[in-house]
């Protein structure tokens, strides 16, 4: 039997998230913020602030994350992010992410964990904090807890982000094999086909069978399609039925599609990837002034000691800030006034001060009302919480009931 299509346009959820372990910068802005944005006006959007995930390396420091968790959050509404759009919650006002992953801990064998890529890398990125720990280990474990959870079709991440969640596919598959059939599972997927009609459970029992024996690809999308429109069985009924469509076990738990998302590579202040770690940042919401300072402040081509040295912008780290907010004409000026030390360093660097200033203005006009007004804030992100719960609880629901742990 051909395999089922690896995507699936009848899941328009997405669901991301974001560490609360310090200030947003600009690299945040145009690596991620920006797509979110984007996705929040195609996609039914899930954004969680990932707190129990700052805890896995930051377990030392946790006065900070009240302070750190309002103020991402501000940072996310500054950057455009619509709560009346996009699903805005906390990822430990819903403790059934916590239950899932100890559920899911259970099959998920411990080589798949100490095989994640960025385990080790962390490790030694992190050289100075004690992380011998399980939440350590476990962290990519609970972050497949927090998109199945929402069942999301969609995760937006980078591509040094995708064996995350190719992992959260294979846990999936995985905990589906061993739930996701039960006890009689044909006779179940008949009675539910019956349930459906005489018509559809006619047509779906036709295009299951242009698929299984034929590889019909139309036909398959069809009878996905004919069983999520259909009003007389219920949603763990559906997944029964697409399991049965697909030859394999019910899906408890569907399978996450990646949504590669094409990261910017924002310079920090030397040059380097901006970070906090380096000490490199402009903050989103940073002041002013200080964005002058610092700007102003940049190394610059090193061959270029006096006015009259010509420099080499691919050298320059001002001329990778330039690829990021400057035009072709700008970007254009500047690389010929280097070449030809036709003027100085700091005059290159007006129209980044500019330009940052003024996309900053901009974020600073957006948070005022809610700096101004913090309950605002918790009011919009308590309402996430209680939508993020519902759908949580939709998901535990059939989750209990295929591990066995609904005692009558």
């Amino acid at each position: 039997m051909p395999p089922p299509p690896a995507d699936n346009p009848d899941n328009n959820r997405v669901l991301s998230g974001m560490r609360p372990t310090g200030r947003l910068h600009l690299g945040h802005y145009h690596g991620v913020l920006k797509n979110w944005v984007r996705l929040q006006e195609q996609y039914d959007c899930f954004y969680f602030v990932a707190d129990w995930h700052a805890l896995t390396t930051h377990y030392e420091r946790p006065e900070t994350m009240g302070e750190f968790v309002w103020e991402m959050v501000i940072d996310w509404l500054a950057a455009g992010v619509d709560p009346d759009k996009a699903t805005l919650f906390i990822q430990s006002r819903v403790p059934e992410h916590a239950e899932l992953h100890l559920l899911l801990s259970m099959v998920t064998p411990l080589g798949w964990l100490e095989r994640v890529p960025s385990f080790k890398e962390q490790q030694q990125k992190l050289r100075a904090a004690d992380l011998a720990t399980y939440g350590f280990l476990g962290y990519p474990l609970l972050q497949s807890a927090d998109i199945l959870m929402y069942r999301a079709g969609h995760v937006p991440v980078g591509e040094d982000q995708a064996p995350h969640v190719e992992l959260t596919r294979e846990i999936a598959r995985r905990f589906n094999h061993f739930f996701g059939r039960g006890g009689d599972f044909e006779g179940r997927a008949a009675a539910s086909i019956e349930r459906m009609g005489k018509r559809a459970a006619k047509s779906y029992r036709s295009l299951r069978r242009r698929f299984t024996e034929h590889g019909d690809r139309d036909a398959h999308r069809e009878a996905r399609r004919l069983v999520l429109s259909q009003q007389n069985i219920d949603a763990g009924e559906k997944d029964r039925l697409l399991g049965y469509l697909e030859g394999r076990g019910r899906a408890i738990l569907p399978e996450p599609q990646t949504l590669l998302t094409e990261a910017a590579k924002m310079p920090g202040l030397d040059g380097q990837k901006m970070s906090k770690s380096y000490d490199n940042i402009i903050a989103l919401r940073d002041d002013p002034g200080r964005v002058q300072r610092a700007i102003a402040a940049m190394p610059t081509d090193p061959a270029r000691v006096r006015l009259t040295d010509p420099g080499d912008p691919d050298k320059c780290p001002v001329w990778q800030l330039h690829r990021v907010y400057s035009d072709f004409d700008t970007r254009a000026w500047a690389a010929a006034g280097c070449r030809a030390a036709s003027f100085g360093c700091l005059e290159c660097k007006r129209p980044l001060i500019d330009a940052v200033q003024e996309e900053q203005a901009m974020f600073h006009e957006r948070a005022r009302q809610y700096e101004n007004n913090p309950a605002r804030v918790r009011e919009m992100i308590e309402q996430g919480c209680r939508n993020a719960r519902r759908a949580a609880a939709e998901t535990m629901e059939m989750v209990r009931a295929a591990v066995g742990a609904v005692y009558r």
